[in-house]
């Protein structure tokens, strides 16, 4: 544990949706799991108790003075069609076992449509803070390509309600490079969405990975098998993707916002002033955080640990049927060598505007990459001598981080 530092941010995976969107590779169950006599919400929320409780005591243990969360993130899957009570639960003991500080940002995601966004209104009183909407896109066309529930009209709904709760930042999350999507649909997306005047958006391309071929859905897994529906839609969309397009709609939206005043503070994220993920940041900058939930990955500093994704082990040590004692559910770790860390360090690092430190490109790994990225124009490096990704950088962004690794 030597050199490991105490949580900064709480991660907590709520694994349950209405329906499964066929590009989604997140630790999700959906469908009878989630509605209906077989649903397993219920059964699963005294796990999640569970896990939060052992958390806390090996962070006890650890770290007597650890000071309090600066913020937390509930995620999913659909964690907004808990009931608010479960929700305010939850923060609830996050607070008393945790400690969360002051001002601390408290994210919930939600699906815009009406019988998913929830209670805008009793969340705030719970403690949300943030709300982070998957629109994913503002057309109806574009909805039904991506096999979405939800309609263009919701996302002005829900952004209107968690505004009249007073929650105090409103995210969207918006897919770009959809199959057989244009630039005239994503500049109209991007227009419908800005008149909504959130305060952050996320703006993703689609990427169908195959995480049964990467190794990552076995039982330790952090990933569940892909479906049989998931991999025929994701067969028949990957053809209908397009390089060219994708950099045409990134490079609208470069500039679309930048003229309209907002941050692009990330690669993929951008604000208005003051409105940053401050969850997320902890993540870039690689500070400590804890996480609780099928799939969800923790980092102190030094070693990155995860749990397994299956519902069923998870809940098997955290709510064993026997009367058992719970225990810390399956999953796997690694200790990050110095290699990877600065590897890591400066990968995370380009992601944000102000880059690395230039003393960092006479460092390894950069030190090899920084003359071919300077010359291909992928970097640049600014007055007060830090290295920035370019336009073109960002566009390319991963064939640079290919050469990191």
């Amino acid at each position: 544990m030597s050199g490991a530092a105490p949580p900064l941010a709480l991660y907590i995976h709520f694994p349950f949706c209405v329906s499964l969107c066929p590009y989604c590779d997140f630790v999700v169950y959906a469908g009878a799991a989630t509605r209906g006599p077989k649903a397993r919400i219920d059964a699963f929320m005294p796990a999640l108790h569970a896990e939060l409780h052992l958390r806390a005591d090996a962070l006890d243990r650890a770290f007597p003075d650890r000071p309090p969360l600066e913020t937390v993130y509930l995620g999913g899957g659909t964690p907004s069609i808990l009931p608010t009570s479960g929700i305010a639960d939850l923060i609830d003991q996050v607070r008393d076992r945790f400690g969360v500080a002051d001002g601390a940002e408290v994210t919930l995601e939600a699906n815009p449509g009406p019988d998913e966004r929830g209670d805008m209104a009793a969340l705030r009183a719970a403690g949300v803070t943030r709300v982070s909407l998957g629109a994913q896109s503002m057309s109806a066309t574009g909805l039904r390509r991506l096999g979405r529930r939800h309609r263009v009209i919701d996302v002005a709904k829900a952004v209107d309600a968690a505004r009249a709760a007073g929650i105090e930042s409103i995210n969207l999350d918006l897919l770009y490079d959809a199959p057989d999507s244009s630039l005239g649909e994503w500049i109209e997306t991007l227009d419908a969405a800005l008149v909504l005047e959130p305060d952050h958006l996320s703006l993703y391309a689609l990427t169908l990975d195959d995480p049964d071929a990467e190794g990552l859905t076995g039982p330790d897994g952090d990933h569940l098998p892909t479906t049989v529906g998931a991999r025929r839609w994701r067969a028949t969309a990957r053809p209908a993707q397009d390089e060219d397009r994708a950099a045409a709609q990134y490079h609208h939206a470069m500039h679309r916002l930048a003229d309209a005043g907002w941050h692009g503070y990330e690669i993929s994220n951008w604000a208005r002033p003051g409105h940053e993920s401050r969850h997320n940041v902890i993540y870039w900058e690689r500070r400590p955080y804890e996480a609780v939930g099928p799939g969800a990955h923790a980092f102190d500093g030094i070693t990155r640990r995860w749990n397994a994704a299956r519902l069923e082990g998870y809940m098997g040590a955290l709510a064993p049927t026997d009367g058992g004692p719970a225990r810390l559910p399956p999953g796997d770790s690694e200790v990050i060598d110095p290699v990877s860390a600065a590897a890591e360090a400066v990968i995370l690092g380009l992601r944000m505007d102000r880059g690395v430190p230039l003393s960092a490109s006479r460092e390894m790994p950069l030190a090899e990459a920084f003359g071919w990225a300077l010359a291909s124009e992928l970097v640049e490096v600014t007055e007060d001598q830090r290295v920035v990704l370019t336009t073109r950088g960002r566009l390319l962004s991963n064939e640079l981080f290919s050469r990191l690794v």
